[in-house]
């Protein structure tokens, strides 16, 4: 095979020297437009999980990487005027120079043909001059390939909003340092790190706003970098900042970082009258924020794996081959690619965490991507997670009003307290609201009393019977609950009651009223789908079918009809508070009657309650001044919001924040951040915690005590997202249906057995925590060898 790879840095070198390793027939062309020692940028980094997976690759490349990198294991962030350091994250930094002519000679060797100083105009004659069967378009950020083919590629481009410059300086770094500096014009940040044995890199960033007000879109490159010098002077020890990019002026060394997606990595070429694939490799196909080091890591990777799909898939044609490539590759590089807009929008918005204090604002960086978890940093450094968890109880327990307990353990930060008003949860658990559909005429029976008790028993700190309806009128389906006759109000008293006596639980209602998705079928005899017989009208803020050619027509409400649902909601508290809840949410997400008020995609009103935002939610706050009036001051009030409506035109988390902001003011103590279900057009991007960070920018930008749900699953998601501050409570929904216990059983898990369990149950939680321990010991005794393992004793020699 010939293979023509355009492109020499590390994604097209580490191919091609993958591929002659793997048959030595093939001929091999990399052309690169620069000199070999040419090179823009400074040192680069690997995990020592990427180590692992060069070893396996290419073990002498590996080898002599090895040998040449700079290995630490601290991360050390300052802020305020403290350092806060955590270990054992296995870093190493080698110069991007050193590791081209590694990756270079190693391909020299293998009978690579390089060629240099050749810029690529015309990639179709090149083809044809080396007869090639496959093109590699790893010709980076920039990819004139990709631009050239963009029809077929699909690339999505996002140029983000900071701005940022690499330099490089002679201070020796112990640790990857996080720097981060206010100005009286906002915050700036460097990201340093050691790359060989005397220069490492030195990366400020800063928004653009801050960038425009502080003038250095107006100095010139030895003035911006004197300013960088200034800034960060004491973390400096006297070395001087250097830039390696002289063939820029002014400003222009600073940049804005673009995230780059390609629909598609593959395209046919026709050259004589052949399909030659083109392959899209490294920053040409993908681009990930530098904030994790995962660029290079990206570009090897993608040299790896299609080398792999080469010898897995050649006897099937190449077609085989380039499908398999796209079809695996691209998943991990989305995955790798959601934790690097994480880490970026997390740098891009530093402000919305300067409140905190330093511990907690190292965490939350620490955990910024998602994918390093309170689990992950536990295992690098278990010094460090328990100092930091005694940090958080002593100020949960100090919040709550309650004496901090003298525990042979440390308390994880999900089983801390949390109190809101007069009512203390004992752990950061709740029960989220979930449809039952299980109610006669709106009363709550047996099945509820063993839903909702089960649950408390369980363990969870609050648990929330479903969205209860203030009006039959109100109801989603005949089989909900309610609280508009006297005879809901005993029967949820009866519930309320067992929970308070046998459980340490706090329990909470969430009153709804089902506007245009009401008069519907339960979910498993058709989900949304209208009754066939026995429904009634249904009103909402405008006119709207919620199934288009399907669902009853709902009407705009008048004004009346909207005052009468308002003494309905107040109606539905009084009872919620003589049944004996702690707690009251108020329904205002997911398309329900105050949710089509909020969302412009269901409100086209042209009075006072339609228009802009403030007018939108005119009605949804008249709704929450009356409950707050007669809900008794001690008790906490949240509302739930659908933070994005994932439609074009729908709301967005820029919005959630104000909406928030508007019911703080009104009085409400917390805010639900859920999101979606206002229309079936929405695309939500699903994943793991995928609504916390909705929850983490309303919490730290709008300042109101929030819960995150949606996709948290385990107690490391909980301990994590309380941990780094991004909510006050974690709502877990299917893990509870599964699982009543699962508050206590994920408590074993962790090994955390300071917990209260039910009396008559104690002699389970004995076992289940013998039983856990010696799981985890088996485990301990069989685990095989890492990837970072070998990494470790590659570097031993």
């Amino acid at each position: 095979m010939n293979i023509l790879c355009i492109g020499g840095g590390p994604a097209g070198l580490y191919f091609a020297l993958l591929m002659k390793k793997q048959n030595p027939a093939h001929r091999i062309t990399v052309i690169e437009r620069n000199r070999p020692y040419d090179t823009f940028g400074w040192g680069v980094v690997f995990s020592d999980q990427t180590l692992g997976n060069l070893v396996k690759a290419d073990e002498p490349t590996a080898k002599t990487i090895l040998q040449a990198f700079n290995h630490w294991d601290d991360i050390d962030v300052h802020f305020k005027g403290q350092v806060v350091t955590s270990g054992g994250h296995g870093f190493c930094g080698i110069g991007r120079k050193r590791l081209l002519n590694i990756l270079q000679e190693r391909c020299e060797q293998l009978g690579v043909q390089l060629v240099f100083e050749t810029d690529v105009q015309d990639e179709q004659a090149l083809a044809v001059q080396y007869e090639a069967d496959l093109v590699i378009a790893s010709d980076g950020l920039n990819s004139r390939i990709r631009t050239r083919y963009a029809d077929t590629f699909q690339p999505d481009i996002d140029t983000r909003k900071c701005r940022f410059v690499w330099l490089g300086t002679k201070k020796l770094f112990s640790a990857f340092t996080f720097a981060f500096e206010q100005t009286e014009h906002g915050w700036f940040q460097a990201h340093a790190y050691q790359y060989d044995g005397d220069t490492a890199t030195f990366i400020v960033e800063t928004p653009e706003e801050v960038w425009l007000k502080s003038g250095l879109d107006q100095m010139s490159q030895e003035q911006a970098i004197a300013f960088c010098e200034k800034l960060f002077a004491k973390y400096l020890d006297g070395n001087a900042l250097m830039s390696n990019s002289s063939h820029l002026r002014g400003s222009a060394s600073w940049i804005k970082f673009p995230r780059i997606i390609c629909k598609r990595w593959v395209h046919p070429l026709q050259v004589q009258g052949k399909t030659v694939p083109v392959v899209l490799m490294g920053d040409a196909a993908h681009t990930a924020h530098f904030s994790i080091g995962s660029g290079t890591k990206l570009a090897l990777e993608d040299a790896i794996e299609l080398s792999e799909c080469f010898a897995r898939h050649q006897a099937d044609g190449i077609t085989a081959v380039m499908d398999a490539y796209q079809e695996l590759r691209s998943v991990e590089v989305l995955k790798i690619q959601s934790a690097a807009r994480n880490s970026m929008e997390w740098f891009e918005n530093v402000d919305r965490y300067t409140a905190m204090e330093a511990p907690q604002f190292a965490y939350s960086m620490l955990t910024r991507s998602q994918r390093l978890s309170h689990e992950n940093l536990k295992l690098r450094d278990a010094n460090y997670v328990r100092s930091f968890e005694q940090w958080i109880a002593e100020h949960a327990f100090r919040q709550a009003g309650m004496p901090m307990p003298k525990t042979k353990q440390t308390i994880p930060p999900m089983f801390t307290p949390f109190k809101c008003r007069d009512v203390v949860l004992n752990n950061r658990i709740v029960v989220s609201p979930m449809a039952q559909y299980s109610a006669l005429d709106g009363v709550a029976g047996d099945y509820h009393l063993v839903h909702l008790g089960s649950r408390a028993m369980g363990g969870a700190g609050l648990v929330f019977a479903e969205m209860t309806c203030v009006s039959a009128e109100g109801r989603i389906t005949p089989a909900c609950p309610g609280l508009y006759k006297p005879e809901h109000t005993t029967a949820w008293k009866r519930i309320v009651d067992f929970v308070h006596a046998n459980s340490d639980a706090k329990i909470a209602v969430q009153l709804g009223h089902a506007g245009a998705k009401g008069a519907t079928k339960r979910a498993w005899d058709g989900i949304d789908q209208p009754l066939d017989e026995g429904a009634w009208p249904l009103i909402s803020a405008s006119a709207q079918q919620y199934l288009a050619g399907v669902s009853q027509t709902a009407r705009a409400a008048t004004r009346e009809e909207m005052q009468q649902v308002l003494q309905d909601f107040v109606s539905a508290t009084i009872g919620a508070d003589k049944a004996g809840f702690d707690w009251l949410e108020l329904h205002c997400a997911h398309g329900y009657f105050l949710s089509s008020f909020i969302s412009p995609l269901t409100n086209q009103r042209q009075d006072e309650y339609g228009g802009s935002l403030e007018n939108r939610c005119r009605y949804p706050l008249e709704v929450f001044a009356a409950i707050r009036q007669v809900w008794p001051a001690s008790k906490p009030i949240s509302v739930r919001i659908s933070a994005h409506d994932w439609v074009e035109g729908g709301i967005k988390p820029d919005d959630a924040v104000e909406i928030a902001k508007l019911f703080k003011q009104a009085g409400a103590d917390m805010i639900d951040c859920s999101s979606g279900q206002v229309s079936k057009q929405e695309k939500p991007v699903y994943g793991r915690m995928f609504q916390t960070p909705f929850a983490d920018r309303i919490r730290n930008e709008a300042k109101i005590a929030t819960i995150a749900v949606g996709a948290i699953f385990e107690a490391d998601h909980a301990n994590s997202i309380i941990a780094a501050g991004r909510a006050d409570l974690c709502a877990v929904a299917r893990p509870h249906l599964a699982d009543p216990a699962w508050t206590l059983h994920e408590a074993a898990k962790l090994g955390f057995t300071d917990i209260n369990w039910p009396k008559q149950y104690i002699a389970g939680k004995l076992q289940l925590e013998r039983n856990l321990e010696r799981e985890r010991q088996i485990a301990a005794a069989s685990r095989a060898m890492s990837p970072q393992e070998i990494a470790a004793k590659l570097l031993e020699g």
